[in-house]
């Protein structure tokens, strides 16, 4: 990693440790550094984040991975989608050095109304069940975009569910490589790609993909 990078990233670490509402449960450098960081970085091991022509990260959250990997990807626009305010204003604060970020305040579902299959990339970690994932995804791809989601544990009704929901959303299954960004963290990715418009009405209307998962 670049060193201007690494420095960047050590500082909005360093003012997330620092930040009084909670963007993280880690509350010590090293730990952060491991479980944000690298497994953020992690994701440069697939073509479809180190050769992506922009990346959309939804539900950033303190801005894993979609901030760090804007850090190391500096010509790659990144557009980080929160719907938190606070958080939002986090990001905005923290992404300030990083001219190829745009921060958007708001839900994914209604960002998809405006700009609907219009990114080659979406990323998601930690953002609940892959059905969920899913949907609140496939209105944003492009055709042929694809959905990288960082996953802990694999889960096999979780995927049986994912399946489901993949063809009812025109996406297809793309690969679940590990991610192994540390010994003993087990990590992967599932990658879906959108093969097929994706229904118009998809996604429903803010909070039902979670409330009511498809598959």
């Amino acid at each position: 990693m670049p060193a201007p990078a690494a420095d960047a990233l050590v500082g909005i670490l360093g003012d997330m440790l620092a930040e009084p509402q909670n963007l993280s449960a880690v509350r010590d450098m090293d730990a952060a550094i491991s479980l944000h960081v690298v497994d953020s970085l992690s994701g440069l091991q697939l073509d479809e984040i180190r050769d992506a022509p922009g990346l959309l990260d939804i539900g950033s959250g303190g801005g894993f991975p979609g901030l760090a990997l804007a850090a190391v990807l500096p010509d790659v626009p990144v557009t980080l989608v929160e719907s938190e305010r606070r958080k939002a204003a986090w990001l905005v604060r923290a992404s300030a050095g990083f001219p190829n970020v745009r921060v958007v305040a708001d839900r994914s579902e209604t960002l998809a109304r405006a700009e609907r299959d219009a990114h080659p990339v979406v990323t998601a970690r930690a953002l609940g069940p892959l059905p969920v994932v899913l949907e609140l995804a496939a209105p944003l791809l492009a055709r042929r975009g694809r959905l990288v989601a960082w996953r802990g544990r694999r889960d096999a009704d979780d995927q049986v569910a994912a399946a489901a929901a993949a063809g009812e959303l025109g996406m297809s299954f793309a690969g679940d490589p590990d991610a192994a960004p540390l010994p003993g963290m087990s990590r992967y990715f599932s990658m879906w790609e959108k093969t097929a418009d994706t229904p118009v009405r998809y996604p429903r209307r803010p909070g039902m993909a979670a409330k009511r998962p498809l598959g």
